[in-house]
């Protein structure tokens, strides 16, 4: 995919809105590797990501506030953080096929960048961020409403609401009877736009990795890969 071949007008179709200023919306689908191969590419939609993400988390805070009136601060606190985890996120950015109008490099996209979790979910939040300037705030929940809000009804649903780290950690423990720690493996990019990879780690065994752009959210991405480990199969004491 490159600039003179994007076509924008299925994207804006699907997400049920149509930009103003329609250079935002190729910002917001602009990975950092592209700016680094195109010298004509200007910005890419890292900026973008800082506001979207922002406005995920205002729009789920209000969102579980006004739903479930009964929750205590934490459950809610915990909900969100089930409601805009990387997965989450990633899901729904599969369902609107964002991948398919990345803008990324030749080698970030033959690794497999249009399918990578932490990307996709990046490039949701930049999406939101793109909306949120080119409109308003009204406008950009409304889309949030329409493609995110529905995940909401499963996560809803669990028995306990957990976030994914205090969830494994239970497991674990139910299982083996060691409590779960996390190690960050690596840090790549630069200081402002940082990738980590967490393992988690039962004992000295890494039982799987996560990898996010932060720490908390590598962390969250290991425990839950590590939650599907112990529950598709029978763990290592």
């Amino acid at each position: 995919m490159t600039l003179a071949t994007l076509n924008l007008t299925t994207l804006e179709q699907t997400i049920g809105y149509t930009f103003t200023n329609p250079q935002l919306l190729t910002q917001a689908l602009t990975h950092r590797s592209y700016v680094n191969e195109n010298k004509n590419a200007s910005a890419n939609n890292e900026r973008l990501e800082f506001l979207g993400d922002a406005v995920v988390e205002i729009w789920a805070s209000n969102v579980l506030f006004h739903q479930f009136t009964s929750l205590p601060e934490g459950q809610l606190t915990n909900l969100r953080s089930l409601l805009v985890r990387t997965e989450n996120l990633a899901s729904v950015a599969l369902t609107i096929n964002l991948g398919d109008y990345l803008l990324l490099s030749r080698g970030e996209a033959a690794h497999g960048g249009r399918a990578n979790i932490s990307l996709l979910a990046d490039t949701f939040e930049s999406l939101v961020g793109a909306i949120y300037v080119d409109s308003n705030i009204a406008t950009v929940f409304e889309f949030l409403n329409k493609h995110l809000l529905p995940t909401l009804a499963t996560i809803s649903q669990l028995k306990v609401i957990k976030d994914p780290k205090s969830y494994f950690q239970e497991i674990c423990q139910s299982a083996t009877g060691v409590t779960p720690h996390y190690t960050i493996v690596s840090q790549t990019g630069p200081d402002h736009a940082r990738t980590f990879e967490a393992s988690v780690m039962v004992g000295d065994r890494s039982i799987a990795v996560g990898t996010g752009n932060s720490k908390q959210k590598a962390e969250e991405a290991a425990a839950i890969a590590a939650t599907k480990v112990f529950e598709t199969s029978k763990p290592i004491n």
